[in-house]
């Protein structure tokens, strides 16, 4: 099993799959034929399921198949899932051509100049490297070769394996979500209880000489929270006449960026703090206006804060710094009167920062809002087909309610843009699944002689994301009228996963640099202890 793992790996990584390519869909071929040879689905290949995504020009699929067990008929499933895209390779360089090819890219690798660690991996014969072989087509092929294994003892098995390999996990998480149908359809089929959920993305290192394991029983949430910021323009050769936008941003940017002040803690464990993912003004050419209004968004994670709570946090932030770039004007303008012997005169501005939901309110107290949803919705969906980008589309549409309102003075606006992802967590009514956890976990570290340690939340981005929802209706609905045409540009099926709720544990092939050129993955943890977890795993909840 250890050798057909590791060769199957290789199979995957062998197969490009970046994310927004057409390897998308030949990996989730392969994985399908894959599947069907298999003698058991052979004899029942309606239990294997292909979904096309929605309207995909790429054509991209999700694929399940679905084991019955057969010692007892029971409706108690345990799901295993995993993603099969990949972020882009250029990050391998001159080794680009063959960041899919295990074998010749460590060849090449041994030519050239690495850091002693990636060299001590590399030299030790107990790590391969390639794009994906880490995150997360390992864990991929773990689960493949363990799902051919356990179809040879259906008769041993008092439950169900379903399993799911889905695409586009490493932006928007498309596959997912709109797997989450055929999750409802087997679950009414077959009358399936998810007893719970099984993710195989990667663990690594959380700090250096960290050799212990982790079980994560829960994901971190992610938002995007946007600032829109309109400035007021002015000639360079009156620079002090004006409040400059991308001045704001960028202060936005010290404020928030890095600052462990936003970090979210829940029961001993935080979040990473924010961070920036786009900062730009909004000048189309280039002239001698100072830039109008800007944009800037951040990657911010969330454990257990509340949507009013990060909201508040947020707009005040954005208030400070609107105060702050301010004063810095009302200085720096002294300090040139000072200078020139001009007088000084105070150039004030009211402090304002507003809420998507906030404005639009403004603006439906003098437009109907059943005029002003249908506006807005066309200039979304004309923005959408024109391929502007999800995260950009809001831009126009706050400008125009910042007209309608008549806001023409300095203003903050703070939305939420795609993707949204749910934090989730084994809470203390199901500590039955942790503490069958700690023992599963207890008596294979024992026998590998591995340290295990379980951690609430996965602190990267996952799939499991969307198999549970901790925040209530309320925070559910905040979130919704602050992130602008949600329904169209990022719909989630709230109520279908909130009516799922599986528990969902992330278990993963060990490795390090996820992401990097030195991805790589760790060859006797991943394919000999890992599936013996997985296997007690199932042997608690089916045997």
């Amino acid at each position: 099993m250890y050798q057909e793992m590791l060769q199957l790996t290789k199979e995957l990584v062998g197969i490009p799959s970046v994310n927004t390519t057409p390897g998308e869909k030949k990996i989730g071929q392969f994985i399908e034929n894959y599947i069907r040879d298999i003698p058991y689905f052979k004899e029942h290949s309606e239990q294997v399921i292909v979904q096309p995504l929605k309207e995909d020009p790429l054509e991209r699929r999700n694929v399940f198949a679905l084991l019955i067990g057969e010692k007892e008929k029971k409706a108690d499933t345990i799901f295993f899932h995993g993603h099969t895209d990949t972020v882009g390779i250029e990050d391998y360089a001159s080794l680009e051509a063959y960041a899919c090819d295990v074998d010749e890219l460590m060849e090449k690798l041994k030519e050239i100049k690495l850091p002693i660690d990636v060299k001590e991996d590399l030299e030790s014969g107990d790590y391969i490297f390639g794009r994906g072989a880490l995150d997360m087509k390992s864990g991929d092929a773990v689960f493949l070769t363990l799902l051919k294994e356990f179809s040879q003892k259906v008769n041993e098995l008092s439950g169900n394996i379903l399993v799911s390999f889905n695409p586009v996990e490493e932006n928007l998480h498309t596959g997912i979500l709109e797997g989450i149908l055929i999750l409802h359809e087997l679950k009414e089929k077959y009358g399936l209880v998810y007893k719970l959920a099984i993710n195989n993305d990667y663990i690594c290192p959380l700090y250096p000489g960290d050799t212990k394991k982790y079980v994560y029983t829960g994901a971190v949430g992610k938002l995007l929270p946007c600032f829109y910021i309109q400035g007021k323009e002015t000639h360079v050769g009156q620079c002090f006449e004006g409040f400059d936008a991308a001045a704001v941003a960028a202060k936005l940017v010290e404020k928030i960026n890095l600052n462990t002040d936003f970090c979210d803690e829940f029961k001993g464990e935080y979040t990473l703090p924010p961070a920036v993912l786009k900062m730009k003004d909004l000048k189309e050419w280039y002239n001698v206006q100072t830039p109008n209004d800007a944009f800037v968004y951040f990657n911010y994670f969330v454990h257990n804060a509340s949507m009013e709570c990060t909201i508040d946090k947020l707009k005040t932030a954005a208030a400070e710094v609107f105060d702050e770039v301010l004063q810095m004007l009302h200085n720096r303008y002294k300090d040139y009167c000072r200078l020139t012997g001009q007088k000084y005169e105070k150039q004030d501005y009211q402090t304002e920062v507003l809420t998507y939901q906030e404005l639009l309110s403004l603006v439906q107290k003098n437009m109907g809002s059943e005029e002003l949803e249908k506006i807005l919705k066309t200039m979304a969906e004309k923005a959408l087909k024109d391929g502007m980008d999800k995260r950009e589309i809001p831009i126009p549409l706050v400008r125009f309610l910042l007209n309608q309102a008549k806001i023409m003075n300095p203003v903050i606006v703070l939305f939420f843009a795609a993707p949204f992802c749910p934090h989730n967590t084994l809470q203390d009514k199901e500590e039955e699944i942790v503490s069958a956890l700690r023992n599963i976990t207890k008596r294979v570290g024992e026998k590998f002689e591995e340290s295990y340690q379980l951690q609430r939340f996965f602190p990267s981005l996952t799939d499991s994301s969307y198999l549970k929802i901790d925040d209530d209706e309320e925070a559910i609905e905040l979130l919704c009228r602050n992130f602008p045409e949600q329904k169209l540009l990022y719909p989630l099926p709230f109520h279908e996963i909130k009516s799922l709720n599986i528990p969902a544990v992330n278990f993963g092939g060990y490795g390090k640099d996820a992401h990097k050129w030195s991805e790589r993955v760790n060859i006797s943890y991943t394919f000999q202890v890992l599936p013996e977890l997985i296997k007690e795993t199932v042997d608690f909840y089916l045997s």
